[in-house]
Order: structure tokens, then sequence, then C-alpha cells
């Protein structure tokens, strides 16, 4: 008997004995994995791909073509490129080489296939799609934290959004998709939640405070993985591309902001600010969406971010920002923060949204006027659906059912976004 079968037999009875299973540790080997579609360049013509190999693949290759639906898809017929690689070491897990390329060139609206891998050690074939040259509908997936037993309750939460959208063009990840800053299990916990999705509709993260940890001299870091993993615009102030950056698909300006430096440091506060209050002002879009973690308005038991707020709310205000969207208080909120007596149909202030992907729950706090609907213990998907004019609104229970839905009407950009009802449960 192979000490490979032994090792299957003792794992077996092990089980069977105990009715426990080892924690999953998702070591890398030579084989492609967590593959994942990020954005760092004009997303018409460009595609960026990450992926992990062990160290002893030193170099690595991604092959792609417009898709034809023919098997014939290696070379000649598909383009090879050499990934830049980028060593991840650390004590507390298996060190790893992380490959990355940015498909230029690219055709508007167009449907890829791409694989990755090194000589014979290849990964399936993938699809895309870039993104139009012009206003054209599209919808895209947000999702709140998914931060605890990622793989054993977060993953059905992608997977449902993604089986109700699958012609989704990206996700948006409002921060803490760990728990544990530098955890390399739980990062494979979420790549395996993710799975095939994550190589075939882009991911635009923004983190959390549990993407960081403090050094040995107590400064604030983000988690060595986000870089490693994500290949992503470096068009944010210096010293914080690619966790603050923005990105234009068709007719939308989407936004990240790094809220746990906002709120735990002053300079990179301000910093953010000025940065931010350029980017709104020479906006070119019609619709403008923000990403970040820590609440505007908080819907979370005994939780306010009120110098953010103070600071940051009234250039959203002014630059006619129309959703953002965030997380971190483990419940759900949407509003606009109207005074009281003005019709929600008035042209008004952003559509501020808080919600949660994961099993990890709050207690609702008392304080929430802002809010048109709430929830709490429930985990939720929401699908945006953006077509010219129009946004259509949905967020689902991780059952698929419909839990809230909205309408905005945006005419240009310098004009506010209207609110528009529409039939949704109680």
């Amino acid at each position: 008997m192979s000490a490979h079968i032994k090792f299957f037999c003792y794992c077996c009875l092990f089980f069977f004995v105990t009715g426990k299973v080892q924690a999953q540790l998702f070591k890398p080997t030579v084989y492609p994995d967590r593959v994942i579609l990020t954005w760092a360049e004009d997303p018409t013509t460009t595609q960026s791909v990450t992926w992990r190999t062990d160290t002893s693949i030193v170099t690595g290759w991604a092959e792609i073509t417009e898709e034809m639906s023919a098997a014939g898809l290696e070379p000649p017929k598909a383009r090879r490129l050499q990934a830049t690689t980028n060593s991840l070491i650390d004590k507390e897990y298996a060190a790893a080489h992380y490959h990355r390329v940015t498909f230029r060139d690219l055709k508007p609206n167009t449907l890829y296939a791409y694989r990755v891998g090194s000589d014979t050690l290849w990964s399936e074939w993938f699809q895309f799609r870039t993104a139009p040259a012009k206003e054209e509908a599209f919808s895209f997936i947000y999702l709140g934290d998914a931060q605890n037993d990622i793989k054993s309750k977060w993953s059905r939460v992608i997977r449902k959004a993604f089986a109700t959208e699958g012609d989704a063009r990206f996700i948006v990840h409002a921060g803490d998709l760990i728990n544990r800053s530098n955890n390399d299990e739980q990062w494979g916990e979420w790549h395996f939640g993710g799975g095939f999705i994550n190589g075939m509709i882009p991911s635009v993260p923004t983190p959390g405070n549990h993407e960081y940890k403090r050094d040995e001299q107590q400064m604030l870091r983000l988690d060595p993985h986000w870089k490693a993993q994500y290949t992503l615009p470096t068009n944010g102030p210096e010293g914080m591309q690619e966790s603050v950056y923005y990105v234009d698909y068709a007719n939308v300006r989407l936004i990240s902001l790094n809220s746990q430096m906002i709120v735990q440091d002053s300079l990179a506060r301000k910093k953010q600010f000025d940065w931010l209050e350029q980017v709104l002002k020479n906006n070119p879009q019609r619709w403008t969406f923000l990403a970040f973690h820590h609440p505007i308005y908080s819907t979370a038991k005994g939780r306010d971010n009120k110098e953010f707020r103070e600071l940051f709310q009234p250039l959203f205000e002014k630059y006619h920002v129309d959703i953002v969207m965030q997380g971190h208080d483990h419940t759900y909120g949407r509003g606009r923060n109207l005074p009281v007596g003005k019709s929600k149909k008035s042209a008004g202030g952003p559509m501020y949204l808080v919600s949660v992907a994961g099993p990890k729950m709050y207690e609702m706090g008392s304080d929430n006027q802002w809010a048109d609907k709430l929830a709490s213990h429930t985990q939720l998907f929401q699908i945006i659906h953006v077509d010219h004019d129009r946004l259509i609104y949905k967020a689902y229970k991780a059952s698929g059912e419909l839990f809230d839905t909205f309408e905005l009407k945006k005419s240009s950009r310098n004009q506010p976004a209207t609110y528009i009802e529409r039939m949704r449960p109680d």
C-alpha cells in the first residue's frame, strides 16, 4: 500500500473515530491556484490576473485568446505573456510565489478565454468580458464582510450571488474579507469560497480593519497578501496605492477609500480627503459609487464614526455621490439620512448601504433614524443594475429571497439622483 493511500485511510479513520476534521491548510503546490481577476488599468482594453504556486515555480505564464467557442485555444491562436513573480514568505505559513499578468490591447466588450500556469502545469481555461467603451447596461455584485467561517458559511453567499447574477461584471468586497491579518489559511478559505468565480468576474476589494495589524513600532500595516494577490490601480495618493484607487467602468466611477486609515490616522485622513476631492471634481462619469469599510452612518449598537462623517459627508453631497457601499457593522441598513419631513423622492445625498455577507452578526443599534430599511442576524448579498440614467438595487438574503429594493434616476453627473420607490418586502 502506497504512503498516500495509508495517509488517506488514516484520515478517514480519524474522522470516523473523532467526528472532527482538521482545518484545511491550503498550502501552495506546483499547480496554479487562487486565480483572481482585478483591474490595474483601463477595464475596456486591459485585464489583470494574479495566481499562486509554490516556490519551485519561478516563471509563470498566461495565455489569452478571443473566445470563438472552438477547442483549439492553445498557441499559435493564443497569445502568451510572461508573468511578474514575487515571493510571499512568512514564518507562520508556507512560502509561495504570486504571479501576475496584465493583458493589454484588448477589444472593448469582448469575451476572452485565458489560462495561467507554467510548462505543462496549467489552470483550466477561464472566460472574462472586457468593459464596454460607452454607456451600456450592466450589473455588479456588492458583498459586505466575509470575515468568519469563510469556507463553511460565507461560501454559499458568494455562490448564490453568482447563481443569481452570473453575468455580473465585477464584485465589490467592502472590507474584512478575513478575520486575522496575514493568516494564510483564512485567505485560503476566501479564495476557496470564490473559487472559479474569482477567475471569471473581476474583484474590486477595499480593505477593512481586519486586513490590518500593528507592527513592533505600533504602526498600522496592511496584510502583505493584499498586494501579493491583488493587482490594483496605482492612481491613489502616495503610500496608499492599491488600497485607495478608482476604476471607471462604462458610465460609473467606482472609488475605494481606505477607511481604516481614515479613522486611525489623521494625516492619512487628510491625504485621502484631498485626493478624493480631485477625483470627484474631475469625474466625467454619470454615476459615482464609493466603497469603504467603516460606515458613515452606523447600524450596530455602540458604533459611530463621527470625525469621518463630518469631514467627508459634505464632499459626497457636493459632488453628488450616488451610492456608498460599506460593511463593518455586521447588520443591514439602507437610507439617505434626509431631514424629517423631506420627501424621499426628492433629490438628495447619497444612498448609504451597510451589509454583511458572512455569519458574524451584531445587535442593531437604537439610533437608526437615517435608515429606511434595517435587518440583523441575516446574511445578504446585493445586485446593482445600471442602465444609462437608471439604477436598480436589490438586496437578497442568502436563500435568494428578495429583501430590499429601490431605484435611482440620474439625468447627468452634475445633478443628484432621484429616488424611486419600488415594491419590496417589509
